[in-house]
């Protein structure tokens, strides 16, 4: 299989300077509309695709994103990795505004059940997600990370919040006694949907803020100024690991989908098998 990179752009990281832009395209997806056309461009002879999580002009709420349409989107495109970039609050006083997360682990305290999985009708799965970062990329981001020199922490756990409002001094607090590293809403839902269309993944989490379990004030500007620090950072990692993709190593995240399918895939009919096309192809006979 050709190995095809995505990169999901968060707050802050709303496109991606010296990516030479080939096409723009629309994708229907049985569950609806991606957050906004697929930019498909060339970086260091690279080809990447391209998406901003929150539509052009940071215009959808993180709640209201479609990520089972992203995903799909962008398995439907050929893509075989996915580089997910996130704004995050920090629980660690070591783990500073401006510096970056190379995550490793998810905690999940959402409520959009619409978004964790794609098999909503007709189909049992189950993935293994226990390690729910593909190890080939995190190494390979640690990597590059380190040669370069950058602020960033190797390894923490995201917990994904439902948001949009940040939270409550109370919950922060709590949430810091758990000993999470960072606080987000967004990548839990990608991380898992990315595992369900077996497309390796893997996140980097941009730091603005100590959310609230600080006795400091936190609101928009702050976190965009804070943003613009760990944007630069993580733009040139991102740089040297096109250069040197695909990463090597070895991974299940392809395979995921071998042992998850309890359901016998020749009893659906040819809607279910239609909608589930793209993600089960290979798993039908």
């Amino acid at each position: 299989m050709n190995a095809k990179l995505a990169i999901i752009g968060g707050t802050g990281f709303y496109d991606f300077e010296g990516l030479e832009i080939k096409d723009s395209v629309a994708v229907e997806t049985p569950y609806g509309n991606p957050s906004d056309e697929f930019v498909i461009g060339e970086l260091e002879g690279k080809e990447v695709v391209f998406l901003p999580r929150h539509g052009k002009g940071h215009r959808i709420m993180p709640s209201r994103i479609n990520y089972r349409a992203n995903i799909y989107g962008l398995k439907k495109l050929g893509v075989t990795h996915i580089v997910s970039v996130s704004a995050v609050g920090s629980f660690k006083e070591e783990i500073e505004p401006g510096s970056l997360v190379i995550v490793d682990q998810f905690f999940d305290r959402t409520k959009n059940n619409v978004n964790n999985t794609f098999f909503d009708e007709g189909v049992a799965v189950h993935v293994a997600f226990s390690d729910p970062v593909c190890p080939v990329m995190f190494e390979a981001l640690v990597e590059i990370a380190k040669r370069l020199g950058l602020k960033a922490r190797y390894g923490g756990t995201y917990l994904n919040m439902e948001g949009p409002a940040f939270s409550t001094r109370a919950e922060s607090r709590i949430y810091k006694s758990w000993g999470v590293d960072v606080i987000g809403m967004t990548n839990m839902y990608e991380a898992r949907l990315s595992r369900e269309a077996e497309i390796h993944f893997a996140t980097i989490a941009q730091v603005t803020d100590y959310d609230s379990w600080k006795e400091e004030f936190v609101d928009v500007p702050t976190v965009l100024e804070n943003l613009k620090k760990s944007v630069f950072a993580s733009k040139s990692l991102l740089e040297e690991f096109i250069k040197q993709f695909p990463p090597q190593g070895d991974c299940t995240c392809e395979k995921a989908l071998e042992t998850a399918i309890v359901t016998d895939l020749n009893i659906l009919d040819e809607r279910l098998r239609s909608k589930y096309w793209v993600l089960l192809k290979k798993y039908m006979k």
